[in-house]
């Protein structure tokens, strides 16, 4: 089977074109957890399929390290993107992919025939405490959340994918990785949850570390980002066009009524592997 691997600002992904089908439905949990393995496998944050769509280009499908399937990456969709365009199954700078979360399109920079970057248009976010899902009546907005011994306060929406967005002093010095864990398996999560951990540098710039849910600490995270950006706006803490710092590079994310996202998307090497 041939595949790419590569990444959004460090978030990798093993691409797979699988528009034949030839990959087993009923295998496709432990075989992302096996090509994931990054000892036993190719080693990733995640596994991308590609099939056929009837309302889109094409359709993306996304399954974690642990074989859980994700509604919506954002890094992950650019690097698909970059994938399709560079193998031919689209000719144009512009591409729609069909997601869990819905319907994406975007716009990308071509240099030399060669995707650079691309923007997104990530759709609206929402705060209802069923589109999350969150156990709360109604919009869960810089709310307590009782966690490893103590209080913080939490905002939660969705992406496309559920987020817990977190504000703090220094984002360098927090413990994510104690915290990260008890929050996306807490019990107000029935699907658990991405959480973002954020600090505000200015009012067009955040640092953030992202718990990814049923993957962990990674480099980066666009949906992430994205709820980053709209958690902040929402509470007036940022305008509304800002640079999120990752630990793998930068993203911009513009928040008005939809958020838009852009950012590179590089290929790493393409090889077989026997599955």
């Amino acid at each position: 089977m041939n595949f790419w691997k590569m990444h959004g600002l460090g978030n990798d992904y093993v691409v797979i074109d699988n528009r034949n089908g030839v990959l087993n439905e009923g295998e496709l949990p432990k075989l992302a957890s096996k090509i994931c393995n990054r000892r036993f496998g190719i080693g990733a944050d995640g596994l991308l399929l590609i099939y056929p769509s009837k309302k889109a280009d094409v359709k993306m499908r996304i399954f974690n390290q642990d074989g859980s399937e994700a509604e919506m990456c954002g890094n992950g969709i650019r690097c698909l993107a970059k994938y399709c365009f560079e193998n031919g199954l689209v000719q144009r700078p512009s591409i729609l992919v069909e997601t869990l979360a819905g319907v994406k399109a975007l716009d990308l920079k071509i240099e030399n025939g060669l995707v650079k970057s691309a923007r997104v248009n990530m759709g609206s976010p929402s705060f209802k405490a069923e589109d999350v899902p969150i156990k709360w009546d109604g919009p869960f907005i810089n709310n307590p959340i009782h966690v490893g011994g103590e209080t913080i306060k939490a905002t939660a929406l969705s992406m496309g994918n559920p987020h817990c967005v977190v504000f703090v002093e220094d984002v360098e010095g927090y413990p994510v990785q104690k915290l990260g864990p008890l929050l996306e398996n807490h019990e107000l999560f029935p699907k658990r949850t991405n959480v973002e951990f954020v600090q505000i540098i200015s009012r067009d710039k955040l640092k953030v570390r992202v718990w990814e849910r049923g993957v962990g600490e990674t480099m980066a995270c666009g949906t992430g980002a994205c709820a980053s950006v709209v958690a902040a706006k929402v509470l007036g803490k940022v305008d509304e066009t800002v640079t999120v710092k990752l630990p793998g590079g930068e993203l911009t994310v513009e928040y008005r009524s939809v958020v838009f996202m852009e950012g590179p998307a590089e290929k790493v090497f393409e090889g077989v592997i026997n599955l």
